[in-house]
């Protein structure tokens, strides 16, 4: 598997804490969108999760089509699918 499954066409609103880790899903088949929950060590072995740190304490739009070209946030990418 080469893509990543699409786990909806639109994102998902969060509020992160400004210096927590999280771990961003780019498989598609974490049952935790937008964050990894593992699946993919076997759904997608070809992914791995991304972590990112958050830079400020408040909401945030996370990708969940990922098809974003600056992951973890949404770009607009799910409107063209």
């Amino acid at each position: 598997m080469n893509q990543p499954k699409i786990a909806a066409t639109s994102p998902v609103e969060v509020e992160l804490e400004k210096g927590k880790s999280y771990f961003f899903c780019t498989c598609g088949h974490s049952g935790t969108q937008p964050f990894c929950d593992g699946t993919h060590k076997t759904e997608a072995p070809n992914f791995k999760s991304f972590k990112f740190e958050a830079e400020k304490d408040g909401k945030a739009w996370l990708c969940r089509c990922k098809q974003t070209k600056n992951p973890p946030f949404c770009d607009g990418a799910h409107k063209n699918l």
